[in-house]
């Protein structure tokens, strides 16, 4: 047995292997403070320990660099290509963010924290968030936020050690949305116009029948919302708001939030209005 912890180097004591040593999943062993500093990360260290390496566990604590640069994996739609934002732009989004969830009043469970540090990749200042709950994908034990903005929902999700998986979701593809009660846990449906995709909500029921009361009337009025109708569209399809929208199909895809293929896509709808 290792006499020594393989992450400070610290002499193990009768107390590290009181119940057996620390041991990881390359032989090496943590002392107990490290141990209990690397699982105020992850908590999953404590009871499945012996699934991590000692490269796992440097990994987790190392800190964060300047310029931060991220590959997003999206479930349902094309990846989105990684971008790098500085340190500065990273902390005024966050900062604008954090005042928007305070305006909201959010409600967020401790496990979404990994989520939440994406959101200054995804979201600019000049987006506002309208509605945020913890919600994952149904049948996944992913943990995840759903986002909705003036302009989209966005779906963040991450497993314990995997790159997070992001998925948007313009207005213009959603047709509506549903809240399905559950005995378990209630589910937020997307109806968009080739599948349903669902969000189970386990964390908190009361707020994620919130979040559902702030969006419905976005996506479910027979009438387009004033708020939809300023960011897509109106009866009559005007030139200047048909480039508007153009130029906010731009900054997304600059921001690395829509591909080539979603941006050309998007595009051809809105100049097909133009016709």
């Amino acid at each position: 047995m290792s006499k020594n912890c393989s992450l400070c180097d610290a002499e193990l004591t009768s107390i590290d292997t009181l119940l057996g040593e620390n041991k990881l999943s390359d032989n090496t062993v943590l002392c107990n403070k490290c141990l209990d500093k690397a699982s105020t990360v992850n908590q999953e260290l404590l009871y499945n320990l012996n699934n991590f390496s000692i490269d796992d566990i440097k990994g987790m604590l190392e800190p964060k660099a300047a310029l931060v640069k991220k590959e997003r994996y999206l479930p349902s739609i094309p990846v989105v290509e990684s971008n790098m934002i500085s340190k500065e732009i990273y902390k005024r989004r966050k900062r604008k963010i954090k005042h928007d969830l305070e305006q909201l009043n959010a409600s967020l469970s401790v496990f979404t924290k990994g989520e939440m540090k994406e959101l200054p990749f995804l979201i600019p200042e000049d987006e506002k968030i309208l509605a945020i709950t913890d919600a994952q994908y149904i049948n996944t034990l992913d943990a995840g936020i759903l986002v909705a903005t003036p302009t989209r929902m966005l779906s963040v999700s991450k497993s314990m050690f995997g790159a997070p998986k992001i998925n948007v979701y313009l207005n213009e593809a959603i047709q509506s949305v549903r809240f399905v009660t559950d005995p378990r846990s209630p589910v937020i449906q997307l109806h968009l116009s080739d599948r349903i995709v669902e969000f189970e909500c386990y964390m908190d029921k009361e707020d994620a029948e919130k979040f559902y009361d702030r969006i419905k009337g976005l996506y479910n009025n027979d009438q387009v919302s004033p708020q939809k109708q300023a960011n897509y569209s109106v009866t009559e399809h005007s030139p200047q708001i048909i480039f508007d929208q153009l130029e906010k199909l731009g900054k997304l895809r600059e921001n690395g939030i829509l591909t080539d293929i979603e941006f050309t896509e998007q595009k051809r709808k809105l100049l097909e209005k133009l016709k």
